[in-house]
This record gives structure tokens, C-alpha cells and sequence, in this order.
């Protein structure tokens, strides 16, 4: 297989996020970089919060990440800590982008930005490209692999890499649950669930910390790279803007959220963005006991972690349908998100009250 078959690719920039270029081009001279041709550029699809776009010179394949217009959560599309926390991380984590330039010059583009280097592979977004068809046990050794991946980024050590300023300790557990609490109310909009029972449920059984360690805190299948000649290796790690320090089992949890199986209900399978579902991938519990596996942990209450990843995933649902809804952005994808945060609720609710925990 060649990049030109399989390699994830943008498209037409949507209408009102239209990039200056003019503006970017001659700041990308004024900081050193030799550019040749006329630069194409065009926007990635994927994701729904930060601004993701590529540009290519006859010379160099760039990528430019900026801030959404209109924003809800202080915290979130800090640029700057996204490119500073990659830069400190790629020494000890090979899957990370190379950053190559900060602007926090608000007259360039009106927002802060940066550009990192492309890497070249296969995206897994809600297909495959046609190019790519995996086998059963391609599929299931993909599997493996992303969750292999992730412990190794759970082993990193955080200390000698210098980043002990990313996380706040002890406590990322009850932080998270009640951070996001706080981000579903203030995003909420009258249509969509008070989601009262979920909220009181988490906040009543937080479990302690069962460790500090680096994590992505967006770790999807359409954040990871893959190698276009062998599909199964992941090569690269996209989207570092929530990484800090804080509990792998949290980081798991979110993981699962968008975890679509084939056995799924039909609006699951509706709403799906990665190809997760394919004959040969592993179900969410056979994700979660491979990763306890290699992480060395005893069993633990799986259910606190599956219901927190589904709240976590309602309310950053609930945070972009906000700014459809105010008019913040025109982008029509965004127009079912309150349907899809209410439904993240209901499937919260479901694990609540399924059972007795594993």
C-alpha cells in the first residue's frame, strides 16, 4: 500500500474557519522557514474542538493547530501548553508530532497557534480508506497494539522528563469528576438532561487513585497514526491538548466511551467515529482485561470508570453542541450533538445500574 491510497487526507476548509495563508506565510518566514511554491491548504475533518489544518510547500508537509472560534471551558484550547507538553514529551514518548513553531501573536491570526511536522500514515477515522482492509487477525492485533501503546505511555517517566508541572498530584480522581460536573452545568442547554442521578452517583462512589502517571486524556483511534504498510504498528499520537498527569484507569475509561463494538445498539453504531467495530476487533471488556494484563493491576471496580468515560464524553459533546447553539460556529455536523450528549447520559445511567461490579 502507498500514502497516496491509504494516507488520511484533508478536504475543503469549511465555511467561517477559513485560514489566512497570506498572514500564516509570512509569519512562517519571519520564523526561519524556507518555503517553496505556492502553499495548498486544507482542513481535516476529524475532530471537533481544536482547528486542525495542513499545508504543503513544494518543500515541507506542515500542520497548523488554532483554537475554534468561541469557546466555553477556560482551560481548554490552551495552545501553547499543547505544543509545550509535546515538545517535553517526544524525548521519551516516540509517537509524538515534531513541533516547530509557537505564535501567540494575536495579529497573525487573531488566536494563538502552532505548527508541528506531519506525519504520514493511515488516520482511523469512522472508516478505514478503501485501500486498507484489515483481516480478522489484523484486527484484533491493532487491538492489542493500541492498548500496548498506551501502557507504554503510562510507563514514561513523567519525573525524569522534566514534567511534574503538568499534573497537581493526589487527587485526580475526584479533580475530574468534579471538573466535569462543573463543565456539563455550565454547558448545558435546556435541551438536554439535568442528568442529576448520574452526577450524585459518581461523586458518591470515587474511587482513591490507583497511580500517577502520563496520560493523553483523548486517547482514540482517530488520534493515532498508522503505519501505511502495516496497519496493525501505530506510529504516531495526535491531539496532546488534555494530556496531563492523572489515574491510567481514568484515562481508560474515557477510552472505552468511544469504543463502538459490532454488538452495539443501532444509535451507538449511528454516531460511531472510529472503525472499532470490524470483525476481529476486541469488545470494551477484552480491551479493558488486556490493558490490566500488561499494566500489571489487580482487579478493580470497572464500573465507576466506564460510567465517569461516558459522562466525561456527554459533556464534551455538550460542550461543542454550546457553541452551535449560540452560534458560536456554523458547522451543520454539529446540529445532533445535544441528541448524542442525552444519549451519553443514558448510557451512563445503563452501566450505573448494571449490576454488581466486575
Amino acid at each position: 500500500m502507498t500514502e497516496a491510497t491509504t494516507a488520511d487526507r484533508a478536504g475543503r476548509v469549511r465555511s467561517g474557519e477559513e485560514l489566512n495563508g497570506a498572514a500564516v506565510e509570512a509569519w512562517l518566514r519571519s520564523q526561519g522557514f524556507e518555503l517553496h511554491g505556492t502553499a495548498k491548504i486544507t482542513q481535516f475533518s476529524g475532530g471537533a474542538s481544536n482547528w486542525t489544518y495542513r499545508i504543503e510547500y513544494d518543500n515541507c508537509d506542515l500542520i497548523l493547530r488554532r483554537p475554534p472560534a468561541g469557546t466555553k471551558a477556560k482551560s481548554a484550547h490552551d495552545m501553547h501548553r499543547e505544543f509545550v507538553v509535546q515538545k517535553a514529551i517526544a524525548p521519551v514518548y516516540s509517537c509524538v508530532p515534531k513541533m516547530l513553531a509557537y505564535c501567540d501573536d494575536q495579529d497573525v491570526l487573531g488566536v494563538p497557534f502552532y505548527v508541528m511536522e506531519r506525519i504520514a500514515g493511515i488516520i482511523p477515522r469512522k472508516e478505514f480508506p478503501r485501500a486498507v482492509a484489515l483481516s480478522p487477525a489484523q484486527a484484533r492485533q491493532l487491538c492489542l497494539n493500541v492498548i500496548d501503546k498506551l501502557v507504554e505511555l503510562h510507563r514514561v517517566d513523567w519525573r525524569a522528563a522534566g514534567l511534574e508541572k503538568l499534573g497537581k498530584g493526589e487527587g485526580y480522581t475526584r479533580r475530574q469528576i468534579e471538573g466535569w460536573i462543573d463543565r456539563w452545568d455550565k454547558a448545558r442547554t435546556w435541551n438536554v438532561f439535568k442528568a442529576t442521578d448520574v452526577k450524585r452517583w459518581l461523586l458518591a462512589n470515587i474511587p482513591g487513585d490507583v497511580g500517577t502517571c502520563l496520560i493523553h486524556n483523548d486517547w482514540r483511534l482517530d488520534n493515532l497514526v498508522l503505519d501505511a504498510q502495516d496497519p496493525t504498528q501505530v506510529i504516531g499520537v495526535l491531539d496532546w491538548e488534555m494530556a496531563t498527569l492523572g489515574d491510567p484507569l481514568m484515562e481508560l475509561g474515557s477510552a472505552m466511551a468511544y469504543w463502538t463494538q459490532a454488538d452495539d445498539d443501532f444509535f451507538a453504531r449511528f454516531i460511531r467515529r472510529q472503525p472499532s467495530h470490524l470483525p476481529g476487533m476486541l469488545k470494551r471488556d477484552e480491551m479493558v482485561e488486556h490493558y490490566r494484563d500488561r499494566a500489571g493491576l489487580p482487579r478493580f471496580d470497572w464500573r465507576f470508570y466506564e460510567a465517569y468515560g461516558q459522562f466525561r464524553l456527554a459533556a464534551i459533546i455538550q460542550q461543542i453542541y454550546y457553541r452551535y447553539h449560540h452560534g458560536q460556529t456554523k458547522n451543520p455536523a454539529y446540529r445532533f450533538y445535544g441528541f448524542y450528549a442525552n444519549y451519553m447520559i443514558w448510557r451512563a445511567r445503563s452501566t450505573i445500574r448494571r449490576g454488581r461490579p466486575r
